[in-house]
């Protein structure tokens, strides 16, 4: 069997391809017969084609729920995001909107934002996190993808 014969064979039957069909009987491959060749590799690969796929749709998704935490100090808007993200978590959601302003009357940084983007640093279940669309606030909005309640006593 030539090698593009061996190949067709591979892709018709999903990547599994028993001893049989490769025309191999031997002692050496009595194990394969039963159960064709098992590729680990594309099960992994599958798998993070799926985890990419499931973080492009929580992207684009419209946050589940939204905090703002205009005018109110360090402290209080620190203290706000606890509950809220916990609250969140507790709920079940997979994404959040955190608006803060654009820091306009800062005179300098935006105090809020660099608040959520401490506060996002240091929560254990904040997962990856971008700024809004211009149209829906753009600089002056955080949006977060809360992590899966499973895998957040995995982390340390």
């Amino acid at each position: 069997m030539d090698f593009g014969a061996i190949l067709d064979k591979w892709e018709s039957q999903g990547g599994a391809i028993s001893a049989e069909a490769w025309g191999r009987k031997g002692p050496i491959n009595l194990p394969l017969r039963p159960r064709g060749i098992y590729d680990r590799d594309a099960e992994e690969r599958g798998r993070r084609v799926g985890a990419q796929e499931k973080r492009r749709r929580l992207r684009n998704k419209k946050p589940d729920a939204q905090i703002d935490i205009h005018g109110k100090t360090r402290d209080e808007a620190w203290l706000a995001l606890e509950t809220f993200f916990g609250t969140s978590k507790d709920r079940g959601l997979e994404k959040v909107l955190v608006i803060h302003g654009k820091g306009n009357h800062s005179g300098g940084e935006a105090v809020l934002k660099r608040v959520v983007m401490d506060f996002i640093e240091h929560c254990p279940f904040a997962g990856e996190s971008g700024r809004g669309k211009p149209s829906a606030g753009g600089e002056g909005v955080t949006w977060v993808l809360l992590k899966e309640a499973a895998k957040i006593g995995g982390e340390g």
